[in-house]
């Protein structure tokens, strides 16, 4: 045989030198879930993600920069006295987002902070929009809210707004008020391609935030469409969106790699509570090696077309990046 493939696998320096996917720190952002009360919350459906106090939150992010990881999301776990049917407390100044920003930042002005934009956590409905009498979710007069939500945030140091919502027009509705509000510089990652996907129960479970009647379908993407994400890419991209996410990734691996191919746009893909929680649960069953499945399957996001991953495995596989 001429042809002998595996001459390239030979050594463990002829294999790293013909690699063609790479992982690093440097392409996770760590998701934390983050309240109010004065102790941790430990998450059943998520074993080793918590909901964290502020001094928690402030420790759990210096761990993080120990271990390499620079970027952070907030999804909040707000009391129900702050759900209301406008979802006013989204843009609160002294809000529980607004305030961990600012705490994050005066100690670690070098951690890059992303938020989310939806109103779910602030929302009696308990779903990303306004709700109307009739039930339906209304598009535009939500996003007036997002607007005011993404600049309250910017306004508290955010360096990267992440709407979430899935409303139509709201990338672009954002980038107008951030700008008209002095905050050019900064970026918005969108959920561009935001399915409506069992994977997120464990969420939902973290944060208390399950709908309040139905499911989100009428917002988020039918798992069966890829080319419609082609669609919201034109639309993100010509609204000013800096960055497009996916989400889920593992199930969605198609997606991300459709969505590589007709942009020249960062792609993020979110690993999501379910897919996390599924690889902890056969691990610790002993039935997977957690190790090397979650480092295989955030190398297969990679593989797929990702730039950035948002993972709650990020600090653990930084640490085993490490150690090589």
């Amino acid at each position: 045989m001429l042809s002998r493939p595996r001459r390239n696998r030979r050594s463990a320096w002829i294999r790293s030198a013909h690699r063609e996917t790479w992982l690093s720190a440097d392409h996770f952002i760590y998701p934390l879930f983050i309240h109010a009360e004065s102790h941790d919350l430990e998450i059943a459906s998520m074993p080793g993600c918590r909901r964290l106090s502020p001094n928690s939150t402030l420790s759990e992010v210096e761990g993080a920069l120990h271990d390499g990881v620079g970027a952070v999301v907030l999804f909040p776990a707000e009391p129900d006295g702050h759900k209301t049917d406008d979802g006013r407390h989204a843009y609160a100044s002294d809000g529980l987002v607004q305030r961990t920003i600012q705490a994050i930042k005066a100690r670690f002005p070098e951690v890059t902070v992303v938020t989310d934009v939806a109103l779910d956590p602030y929302s009696s409905m308990g779903h990303d929009g306004l709700v109307s009498p009739d039930g339906r979710i209304l598009n535009d007069e939500t996003v007036d809210v997002l607007v005011k939500q993404a600049v309250s945030q910017a306004q508290a140091g955010a360096d990267i707004i992440a709407p979430s919502d899935m409303m139509d027009g709201r990338v672009g509705a954002i980038r107008r008020g951030l700008d008209t509000a002095g905050f050019s510089e900064v970026s918005i990652l969108s959920y561009t391609a935001k399915y409506a996907s069992a994977f997120y129960g464990p969420f939902r479970d973290a944060l208390d935030s399950h709908p309040g009647f139905g499911d989100k379908s009428t917002y988020q993407m039918d798992p069966a469409n890829v080319r419609e994400a082609l669609r919201e890419i034109e639309a993100d991209e010509l609204e000013g969106a800096d960055m497009l996410m996916v989400k889920p990734a593992m199930a969605y691996l198609d997606v991300i790699r459709a969505m590589r191919e007709a942009t020249v746009l960062p792609i993020a893909a979110y690993q999501v509570s379910g897919e996390y929680a599924m690889l902890k649960a056969a691990a610790e069953r002993g039935w997977l090696d957690e190790r090397k499945v979650a480092l295989e399957s955030l190398v297969a996001i990679r593989r797929a077309g990702a730039d950035v991953i948002l993972t709650y495995f990020a600090r653990q596989a930084a640490r085993w990046l490490a150690e090589g």
